[in-house]
């Protein structure tokens, strides 16, 4: 017996699973800024266009991130809430002659409210159950918008022609670089947003019913209202950015929000790393560039090109881009104390 004690008593102590980080360190944030600002200044409209793209969809990754990282709960519906998002803005722009600058908010309230009514008979569901039911929601959605009563709307099979905006005040800048700076500026601020979000009482209750749903309840946190509230969030930011992305494609079409869009963006939040927002743009570049790498390997097999990149991805870090920059903040702090 007292064998066995000496044993249990020098066992080495667990380490703790560090706390989830939300956000990167002050100096890198401010490095990250500044090679988003001066970057298009330096390169071609195309490259710039790009980088927009990449600030979108790293907005819809960043969104379900919120849902999937911070409340628990799995969707594979983002798609329709982008493509609603996509179709209020260019619908508002072409058809009643508003601002673009103002479709957004609107785009935003109303995926607010799709994603809180949708959420309502999705508290029924969890796991598996609710990934399959958002799954039907984002097959669904593109075959409602082509249905003939809503075609003098959304222009039905044929889509519609979004109107580039210029730069106001006549800034000496071309369409795409403006668009790229406006997109930048509402990335931002969603991204503090949602910091601010999850840091909040609200963020606390999220992540209480991540951890344990029963426990949360136990504790008084109203699981119903924070489930749904969480969609209707995670949805409404979905929504301004597929107005975004509608705005900078200049095209929106039932076919381009199938189930491949929700799909890759919940690729984009799993490389980037569950529950780690600035993972988001990672996720997002994953999405965009790695494709196209996949094609200049092989044309042919660039399917399966880009499945062996992603299950390379996958098997050496499992955490995302999380678990990179851990291990890279380690070895600088090894670096200093050498």
């Amino acid at each position: 017996m007292a064998a066995v004690e000496d044993i249990v008593t020098e066992a080495p102590a667990v380490e703790a699973v560090p706390k989830r980080a939300m956000t990167l360190g002050t100096g890198t944030s401010l490095v990250m800024l500044g090679l988003l600002l001066v970057v298009p200044l330096f390169v071609k409209n195309f490259i710039i266009f790009q980088m927009t793209m990449l600030l979108i969809y790293g907005v819809a990754v960043l969104a379900l991130n919120i849902l999937t990282g911070g409340s628990g709960q799995f969707s594979l519906g983002q798609s329709a809430f982008y493509a609603v998002g996509a179709y209020t803005s260019a619908i508002l722009m072409e058809q009643f002659n508003v601002n673009y600058a103002l479709t957004l908010p609107i785009a935003g309230v109303i995926c607010f409210g799709f994603g809180f009514l949708f959420g309502q008979p999705a508290l029924r569901l969890s796991g598996v159950y609710l990934a399959l039911a958002t799954f039907a929601l984002a097959t669904a959605m593109p075959q409602l918008l082509k249905l003939g009563y809503f075609e003098k709307w959304t222009g039905g099979v044929q889509g519609l022609v979004v109107t580039k905006p210029d730069a106001p005040f006549g800034l000496p800048i071309s369409q795409d670089m403006w668009i790229y700076y406006f997109t930048l500026v509402i990335t931002i601020a969603i991204y503090i947003f949602s910091v601010n979000l999850l840091r909040s009482r609200s963020g606390r209750a999220f992540m209480a019913i991540r951890d344990n749903e029963i426990a949360a309840a136990a504790m008084g946190v109203d699981v119903a209202l924070y489930k749904t509230l969480a969609f209707g969030v995670s949805a409404g930011i979905t929504g301004i950015a597929g107005g975004l992305g509608a705005i900078t494609v200049q095209f929106v079409a039932p076919d381009s929000y199938t189930i491949t869009l929700a799909i890759s963006l919940f690729l984009g939040m799993v490389v980037g790393g569950v529950g780690w927002l600035p993972g988001s743009i990672v996720g997002s570049a994953f999405i965009i560039f790695v494709p196209n790498i996949a094609e200049g390997i092989s044309k042919g097999l660039s399917g399966a090109v880009f499945g062996v990149l992603l299950f390379l991805v996958i098997f050496l870090v499992p955490h995302g881009a999380r678990q990179v920059a851990i291990v890279g903040q380690q070895l600088i702090g090894r670096f200093r104390k050498n």
